[in-house]
């Protein structure tokens, strides 16, 4: 490169609107001295940098504050033409942009990427139909069915509001008193729950969803398999790479795609008729339980790659919005309880911490033709659809409408004659809900995995108040009695894993 084409290429530096400046580093002042002397208003310079330096932080999300993300793309390997009409499924080889961002779920910017907690895993497929988003989580239950729950469930793995430190007591006082979620806590102390890397864990949609095509609709749960293969830390191992490099996993993602060693994920779907599900055991819109593979096998749909790292953490990244209600013609959502609620929620909070217009962000931004009239003004990034009306129907400016099902845009595909009258309630804990959870522990006892459960639960049940450790047991001996008798042992003794 010649050294006239390296001055061309070096930028000039200029203040906000553009004007250029002699030094970064000056300050205007009143008096014959460099150091001493008042600073004039006039200065435009400094006010602008400092104006800017306090307000440079957007709100920090409430929940999966610290993530790590990368952009990629989404091909499909399989013929799924019968089960949904989405155009980014529809074609072997079919490429689409992605964009991700897995992140812990409690802690804050900046907290060890090693804890154990659940990963949050956003995906935001940009599409010729528009944007499709998943947001799913690494196991594929949640800790509660019932979304008025979810506010405080997630306060009671926060800070306690008093002392601002991590409180095991009310975190287990919670689940207590909510044992809907034991399933989820028995894979949140397994291994699992300290995942050794991004690239070595699986992603699930936890909803009931639905894939609609002009013919009818199957009710579907959707899965990211590793394929680097699952690969776990145990609690002794996340706490040392807690200390050696609290961001760990970012590292980690970053570099294996910088060298190109890009991980990928395999897409697979359960796939159910309205028949199956009329009579299905269990409650397919309770993302509490799973649907076995054994009754619902998957059905391997594309490959996701990710092959380029973000060019700015806080532009591609933070500024990322995700959200389950963000879905294409072909997808659709279903009664799930948690998943209707969570389709509000989301982009409620994008729009309180990016703006109105947070769409328009360049990393949010669909690829498809985006014209919406009837949303102005707010901060734009676009010239705010110049003059067209702005008011619904008008004849002075033609527009095409698409779809045949109004609001949605998309077929809701049928069947919600079967969800029932609506009506008020709060779901009851059984037996029924122990049952997945007690073959959880089985499988663990075939993997000698038992051992370093119990050590798990008691190293965080420990500093408790008793008498939620009592309650604490008793719920885990509705699991298997010798699981709470293993827990109550491990708390008398004080033991560690030997």
């Amino acid at each position: 490169m010649s050294t006239q084409h390296q001055k061309d290429d070096v930028p000039t530096y200029t203040l906000a609107e553009g004007c250029p400046v002699a030094d970064p580093t000056t300050a205007v002042r009143v008096g014959n001295s460099p150091v001493k002397g008042l600073i004039l208003l006039q200065d435009t310079q400094l006010i602008e940098t400092l104006a800017h330096f306090s307000r440079e932080r957007i709100p920090e999300r409430t929940v999966h504050a610290s993530a790590a993300g990368a952009w990629g793309e989404f091909e499909v390997t399989h013929d799924i033409s019968h089960l949904t009409s989405a155009k980014f499924l529809n074609g072997i080889g079919k490429k689409s942009k992605v964009l991700v961002r897995v992140s812990t779920v409690g802690p804050e910017r900046g907290h060890a990427e090693t804890v154990r907690d659940v990963r949050g895993w956003a995906m935001k497929i940009f599409t010729e139909e528009g944007n499709q988003d998943f947001v799913f989580n690494s196991i594929p239950v949640f800790f509660v069915r019932d979304p008025i729950k979810f506010p405080s469930m997630n306060r009671s793995h926060k800070r306690h509001p008093a002392s601002n430190l991590s409180d095991s007591t009310m975190f287990w006082d919670f689940h207590n008193n909510n044992q809907e979620g034991i399933h989820a806590l028995m894979m949140l102390f397994s291994n699992r729950g300290t995942p050794a890397s991004i690239r070595n864990i699986h992603a699930f949609s936890g909803h009931t969803y639905k894939l609609t095509t002009d013919d009818g609709f199957v009710y579907v749960k959707i899965h990211l398999k590793s394929d680097q293969g699952i690969k776990n830390l145990t609690q002794q191992e996340a706490e040392r790479l807690a200390g050696q490099n609290s961001d760990y996993h970012t590292a980690d993602l970053y570099n294996a795609i910088a060298s190109g060693n890009y991980p990928t994920w395999t897409m697979y779907l359960q796939v159910m008729t309205p028949e199956q599900a009329e009579n299905y055991r269990w409650n397919i819109f309770d993302i509490t339980h799973i649907w076995p593979h054994s009754d619902f096998p998957l059905q391997p749909v594309g490959k996701l790659t990710l092959n380029r790292n973000p060019t700015n953490y806080f532009a591609d990244i933070e500024q990322a919005a995700f959200s389950p209600s963000t879905m294409v013609p072909g997808i659709a959502p279903t009664a799930d309880p948690m998943l209707q609620a969570r389709m509000f929620a989301y982009p409620d909070a994008a729009r309180y911490r990016l703006g109105v217009n947070y769409q328009q962000l360049p990393c949010n931004a669909p690829v498809s033709q985006v014209y919406t009239p009837y949303l102005r003004d707010g901060v734009r990034h676009d010239n705010n659809f110049g003059g067209d009306p702005n008011y619904v129907g008008s004849k002075l400016r033609p527009i095409h409408f698409k779809g045949r099902v109004g609001a949605n845009g998309y077929s809701p595909g049928g069947h919600e004659e079967w969800v029932g009258r609506v009506s008020s309630y709060s779901s009851e804990v059984t037996d029924e809900d122990f049952i997945q959870s007690r073959e959880l522990w089985k499988i663990m006892g075939k993997t000698n995995q038992q051992k370093d459960f119990v050590h798990n639960v008691s190293v965080h049940l420990k500093s408790a108040l008793p008498e939620v450790q009592a309650g604490t047991i008793k719920m885990f001996e509705r699991v298997d009695p010798e699981l709470g008798a293993s827990i109550k042992k491990a708390l008398s003794s004080g033991s560690t894993l030997s």
